[in-house]
């Protein structure tokens, strides 16, 4: 969810004003998370980060209004830390709360404040979050790339709210912790470290710019030193489940960058014949786009209610079940079973969530048991929230 608040209020920082009337809807929805994130971070050096046990909600295929399995609230604290989801926090908050400065200047201090105690607590008390919660939060919500990242995540969001010298200097001492420089997702910041600093306009960023120039080259479909598979249709692939959460978060960050090479007017010399500028980072994350909404060999939009033709059968609970106007009996975890493993389609459209997508051979089952390709999650939304504002405003691009 953190990851998720991260990338939507850093949508509305770089896009905003391309979203006209949806703006709002869009503050909105960060206030949702942050609302959420401040409550969870109410007491000092405890956080609340998990509510429900994962093994029992997920045998559980209910309605929201229906559950009623154990909400069992999980904490990380000073004994038993948790610097990764702690300081990804941090990084919302402090996001957010740029996000809010024009708006709503009161909540954005009020963000910014809590930011700043939730990253000191991060850095203070440093340890896994794995380590801490490991039964409750293994397999369903590891963090397989370790909690450095997100401290410098955490501190590079908050140097841009606060220009607060002391971030910067935590971010340039702590640049050799970061890993490998092409890989962005809710476990691993480091693209997304490397192309926010070219948003800071700050001295000693040269390490941090050289290295975005290679994870952007590393997502050229001609770079020799490409880091991302494609499949027959044109869609980027990485190892691991719900692919469309990189297409769309990598997507994001190319569009970031080109905006810092559109201002710095350079462009980036991928080999001695290779030179990239923002035209060919603007076109490859078009390519995206058209293919997650329809533009592929299946003829399919990967975005539920987008065009006539969208998957039918969504691993989303609440989709999936007949609503309450509809069925009004309470339907308990086995009851609702029978409509998890129905081949109808669902019973209410999502409008607007993006599912995992399809296989690497661009072909689709649209079956809501293969939840790698069919369930619908906040962390491939955010980040698209941004990148279809760049190309509203962008139609010609």
């Amino acid at each position: 969810m953190s990851f998720s608040i991260t990338m939507l209020a850093w949508s509305v920082i770089e896009f905003g004003d391309s979203m006209g009337s949806d703006l709002q809807h869009a503050l909105d929805a960060v206030r949702w998370g942050t609302d959420y994130l401040m409550k969870a971070t109410s007491f000092p050096d405890f956080i609340y980060v998990q509510v429900g046990e994962p093994y029992n909600d997920h045998n559980c295929w209910e309605r929201p209004e229906d559950m009623d399995t154990a909400r069992t609230p999980y904490a990380i604290s000073k004994q038993f830390p948790g610097s990764e989801v702690a300081a990804e926090i941090a990084a919302a908050l402090a996001a957010s709360s740029i996000a809010f400065r024009y708006t709503d200047f009161s909540y954005s201090v009020d963000l910014i404040r809590r930011a700043r105690r939730v990253f000191d607590f991060a850095d203070q008390y440093r340890g896994f979050y794995n380590d801490t919660l490991q039964p409750w939060v293994c397999p369903f919500y590891c963090d397989f790339s370790g909690y450095q990242d997100e401290l410098l995540w955490g501190a590079a969001w908050l140097y841009r709210a606060t220009l607060k010298s002391f971030y910067w200097d935590y971010v340039v001492k702590n640049a050799h912790n970061l890993g490998n420089y092409n890989e962005f997702g809710w476990d691993n910041k480091n693209a997304g470290i490397n192309v926010l600093v070219t948003r800071l306009k700050t001295s000693n960023a040269d390490l941090f710019i050289e290295n975005a120039d290679k994870f952007a080259c590393s997502l050229l479909p001609e770079s020799p030193a490409r880091s991302v598979e494609y499949s027959p249709g044109g869609l980027m692939f990485k190892d691991g489940g719900s692919n469309l959460q990189h297409a769309t978060a990598l997507s994001f960050l190319v569009l970031v960058y080109s905006r810092y090479l559109e201002e710095s007017k350079r462009e980036v010399s991928c080999t001695c014949s290779l030179k990239a500028d923002k035209n060919r980072f603007i076109q490859l994350a078009k390519s995206q786009v058209d293919y997650i909404l329809g533009s592929n060999p299946l003829g399919l939009s990967y975005m539920v209610g987008y065009s006539g033709n969208f998957p039918q059968r969504i691993h989303h609970r609440a989709s999936t079940l007949p609503s309450i106007d509809k069925h009004p009996d309470f339907i308990d975890c086995n009851g609702g079973k029978a409509y998890s493993d129905s081949n109808n389609p669902n019973a209410n459209e999502l409008t607007g969530a993006v599912v995992g997508g399809p296989f690497k051979n661009d072909t689709y089952p649209d079956d809501r048991v293969n939840f790698p390709q069919s369930e619908p999650t906040t962390y491939i939304n955010a980040p698209f929230v941004g990148v279809l504002a760049f190309f509203k405003s962008h139609s010609s691009s």
